[in-house]
């Protein structure tokens, strides 16, 4: 059985036992977080939601909290001496898959 879900804007297909990086939810490592908004249950049977599956729930523990790599933006306009560079790292949690709740 898989499920997809939505959060952070996002959607994510997972299956029990999964890992996802996902954005930065409140919890601390070892927490276990319900995400209710699933779009979508696979397996033998499809059921899909409008927009949400009423009911349907993904059950998952967060394994880590941190952040991803060093994004650097630069500016440069030719001819005039500009030039401007800024770093960037998006926090992220990282979510294992317990289970799909139906």
């Amino acid at each position: 059985m898989y499920a997809v879900l939505e959060t952070g804007g996002k959607q994510f297909q997972v299956q029990v036992g999964d890992q996802i990086k996902v954005e930065k939810l409140a919890g601390e490592v070892g927490e276990s977080i319900a995400i209710d908004k699933v779009l979508m249950l696979g397996g033998d049977a499809l059921k899909v939601g409008k927009p949400y599956i009423e009911g349907a729930s993904v059950k998952a523990t967060v394994v880590a909290q941190g952040k991803d790599k060093k994004i650097v933006i630069g500016k440069f306009r030719p001819k005039s001496g500009y030039r401007r560079t800024r770093g960037h790292r998006q926090p992220y949690t990282l979510l294992k898959i317990e289970a799909i709740n139906a």
